[in-house]
């Protein structure tokens, strides 16, 4: 027995002197949630802290950098725009990453959207008043490669829309923008009677229709520009950047909006994380620092507010800030 706790602290003992070797916090993870992240690193920077080193590695490639272990080679904590999978927490506990803190800083909404500049009509010719509208079903038409029925053009899915082809850029497998979009749209979407035997709901055409893209949200916006007629996917608070640019499309008659996403009565409504590495905790300067400025009121109703981080409902916030209280008690 003497022997187990003697190797216990020699291990806690090697892995917090390995943390301590870096002066600086580490994060990875979702190239939705990295604008925010960023605005908080550049406000601890102004502030006269080390700025946090942060990486745009998509959702899932961020898991698996944080999952791989504890210690300085080690991320400190992962950006995510959906819940951490069954799959990926187990990955982290193979890793020996045995407490972590699920941090849910914000809501976002997920724009289908398509360049300014371009004026949808109807067959008819007349312009759509308040722009295009489609349904969860019209879009799983779009994409789904299993479609029976694939179209060429939007005309080919409802008569009234113009016979423009269908091109669409969309999230590649590792984005969590990706997982949320095929939950919340292509599975939600799936028309079953238009589904080849077997088909998979959520597997996306291979024809050329629909592009994946990577994580960086410009290259979106220049397909969607070049391309009149073309869409793409990407989280709300791009859109609210870009909006001299692209528009969004509502989405089964609900235009996306900050109330809208808050409330969940958009339709492609998600929640924004991040994921904390307890044994890093006291361990890593200032990394409390940053937990608690991007969950401080001047972020959430300030800052991050004016960059399209659409703010928790109260109760939500109530449960984050005590999670929070007893992650800085930890150590």
């Amino acid at each position: 027995m003497k022997k187990l706790i003697l190797s216990l602290i020699i291990v806690t003992f090697a892995i917090t002197n390995s943390v301590s070797a870096r002066d600086y916090i580490s994060i990875v993870g979702s190239s939705t949630v990295y604008p925010f992240a960023t605005l908080v690193a550049e406000k601890m920077a102004s502030e006269g802290m080390k700025a946090p080193v942060i990486e745009s590695t998509g959702s899932g490639g961020g898991h698996k950098l944080f999952c791989a272990g504890v210690g300085v080679e080690h991320p400190d904590i992962t950006n995510s725009s959906r819940a951490q999978k069954d799959k990926e927490f187990k990955l982290c506990q193979d890793g020996g990453v045995m407490d972590i803190v699920e941090v849910r800083v914000g809501n976002d909404g997920i724009a289908f959207a398509y360049s300014s500049d371009y004026e949808w009509k109807y067959t008819n010719g007349a312009a759509m008043k308040g722009g295009i509208d489609l349904s969860k079903e019209e879009i799983w038409q779009a994409m789904a490669r299993d479609n029976k029925d694939a179209p060429s053009t939007w005309f080919e899915i409802d008569k009234r829309l113009p016979k423009v082809e269908i091109s669409i850029m969309a999230p590649p497998p590792s984005s969590g923008t990706r997982d949320a979009f095929d939950s919340l749209v292509m599975k939600k979407g799936c028309v079953k009677d238009m589904l080849v035997a077997d088909g998979d709901c959520k597997a996306y055409r291979e024809d050329g229709h629909v592009i994946e893209g990577g994580e960086n949200d410009e290259l979106y916006v220049e397909h969607i520009t070049k391309e009149q007629g073309a869409f793409g996917i990407f989280g709300y608070s791009f859109l609210a950047n870009n909006e001299d640019k692209i528009s969004a499309s509502k989405i089964n008659g609900v235009e996306i909006s900050q109330e809208g996403i808050q409330d969940y009565s958009y339709p492609i409504a998600r929640p924004l994380f991040f994921y904390i590495k307890k044994a890093h905790v006291g361990v890593i300067p200032g990394l409390m620092d940053y937990v608690n400025e991007f969950v401080s009121e001047e972020a959430t109703e300030g800052y991050l507010l004016d960059a399209g981080l659409v703010q928790l409902s109260p109760a939500d916030r109530s449960k984050v800030l005590d999670d929070i209280a007893n992650l800085t008690n930890y150590k």
